[in-house]
């Protein structure tokens, strides 16, 4: 079961699931609300929790604490 957005902490580690898409992310810093701004892992990018999952949301979607 996904963690909820809301339950994320800055300066963790997860996992998120998406459309076939695996990310390893940290938060970075919390915008607003739900919002938070995020760094992938595996790319070293930075944008927000809004921007990845603004298509919706996959079947196969995940989000855990890595750890």
């Amino acid at each position: 079961m996904p963690i909820a957005l809301d339950n994320l902490r800055v300066g963790r580690v997860y996992r998120l699931v998406n459309m076939g898409e695996i990310r390893m992310i940290e938060i970075m810093a919390r915008l607003g609300g739900d919002n938070f701004k995020i760094k992938d892992l595996d790319t070293l990018e930075y944008y927000t929790i809004y921007e990845l999952l603004q298509w919706g949301k996959g079947k196969d979607y995940d989000l855990e604490e890595f750890r």
